[in-house]
């Protein structure tokens, strides 16, 4: 998910990449239909098929197109998709064979950390990274290692706090607050890094996020109804 991530913001603008995003809500109720027997009503379908249409659209008219960067992006959504869906399955198999019935945040953080070392070790040799950090003059710098120390903290309080917020309230809140905080990233990703667009690209954007936001409202109301 990280690779895949860094890979596609290094060819898109954060703007498109928080809207294409959206579908990986599109993957995941797929998926839970088909893993889980999961059925959704009509307003969360309806929602999903806005995101689609806001997608296709924000490709059409985004003036920094590029193909490679929106297929990162895709097998990102993917990748999302499928880590939410396992995850899922775990905790369903937690309540079977643990005492407590669950994994607390610290243990799903450090199994999630320590599972992806192997793979990182794998894709430094796979890519060639030991000869290429003998060479570059980056680790000289100070402030590499300054951003480098402050987005690898970054991301671990990323994952914790996600664990403990989605523990305490809820998947559908989490898809709520996360569909709500998309406006302002947007938005900031646009103004910081000068992204050149047009009214067309950025009606788009916002389709796509205010589509993100029904998705939520419906899956709360979903859930109230079935509770």
């Amino acid at each position: 998910m990280l690779i895949t991530s860094m890979f596609s913001l290094r060819y898109i603008n954060v703007a498109m990449v928080t809207v294409l995003k959206n579908v990986t809500n599109v993957m995941t109720a797929v998926g839970e239909m088909y893993l889980f027997q999961k059925h959704h009503d009509n307003r969360v379908w309806a929602a999903l098929f806005l995101m689609i249409i806001s997608a296709i659209c924000g490709g059409i008219t985004d003036l920094t197109f590029n193909a490679v960067g929106y297929t990162w992006q895709f097998i990102n959504c993917f990748l999302t998709a499928s880590y939410s869906l396992t995850l899922r399955r775990v905790m369903d198999t937690a309540k079977q064979v643990t005492r407590s019935g669950n994994l607390n945040e610290f243990t799903m953080v450090l199994l999630n950390n320590t599972l992806s070392i192997p793979l990182g070790v794998l894709l430094i040799f796979i890519f060639k990274e030991v000869d290429y950090l003998y060479e570059t003059p980056l680790l000289k710098l100070p402030s590499f290692w300054l951003v480098m120390t402050l987005s690898g903290f970054l991301g671990l309080a990323i994952s914790f706090t996600s664990m403990w917020f989605l523990h305490q309230t809820g998947a559908t809140t989490y898809s709520l607050v996360g569909s709500l905080n998309k406006i302002p990233l947007s938005v900031a990703g646009i103004v910081l890094f000068h992204v050149p667009t047009s009214l067309q690209n950025s009606t788009s954007i916002l389709f796509g996020l205010i589509a993100g936001v029904f998705f939520a409202r419906a899956k709360l109301k979903e859930k109230s109804q079935s509770g």
